[in-house]
């Protein structure tokens, strides 16, 4: 993160105490994943009237009956995908534009998509205002993955080393699959409203290793289709 940002010390406070007990004793150990939310200023990616909820260890409404995860699962989700400097990224689901942020703060290039335009719109100023400027936005359908070839790379469909969800699929879309670069990870919930899964999969060739994370509840992925 380049820009500084006002803000109280109750809010320090806050962002403290949501990296020792939500984080840090859950067991999350990524020394990269720790250091960018620890920085990171949660509380401007959430409306003015939630702000005081911003550290809490729950979701927090964003408008348009959308969310922001909880910091924990922000945290598992970031860390299980395993994301390194060279990394292109895609992401399903802007929302706010954190977990935007902390991609951005770790990968090469982030690519996200959000069905919302007013959601874009605000998670890109919020972006732009942080000095975070390696995201390409796209409004559109997330269960299509990106709709067109990335810059100076014909290739179609476009491929991902990694590619992070947060809306729920009651199956893995194919279509994510297909961008998933060789030896590439996603990280997405899968299942109805009722038995959601967090899962990691891991591309290996013809085959797609799956590893069950934790029980979770997520917004559904709407698509088009």
């Amino acid at each position: 993160m380049k820009t500084r940002v006002d803000e109280t010390q109750t809010e320090i406070l806050q962002r403290s105490f949501m990296m020792k007990e939500q984080l840090q004793r859950r067991h999350i150990a990524d020394a990269r994943v720790l250091q960018v939310m620890s920085e990171l200023p949660r509380h401007c990616f959430v409306p003015d009237e939630h702000r005081r909820s911003a550290y809490l260890d729950q979701p927090v409404p964003i408008g348009f009956g959308q969310t922001i995860s909880q910091p924990y699962i922000v945290a598992l989700m970031t860390e299980k995908l395993d994301v390194q400097p060279h990394h292109r990224v895609l992401e399903i689901g802007t929302g706010c534009g954190y977990q935007t942020a902390i991609l951005a703060e770790l990968g090469r290039k982030i690519y996200t998509v959000e069905r919302i335009q007013e959601l874009t719109d605000r998670a890109q100023g919020i972006l732009g205002a942080l000095g975070i400027d390696n995201v390409e936005y796209q409004v559109g359908d997330g269960a299509r993955g990106w709709p067109k070839p990335l810059e100076n790379e014909p290739e179609s469909p476009p491929r991902f080393d990694r590619i992070l969800a947060a809306a729920a699929a009651e199956e893995v879309p194919q279509v994510l699959l297909a961008q998933l670069a060789d030896d590439g990870k996603m990280v997405l919930p899968v299942g109805a409203s009722g038995g959601q899964e967090l899962v990691l999969l891991r591309k290996q060739g013809e085959k797609i290793k799956r590893k069950f994370l934790c029980h979770c509840r997520f917004v559904p992925m709407v698509s088009g289709e």
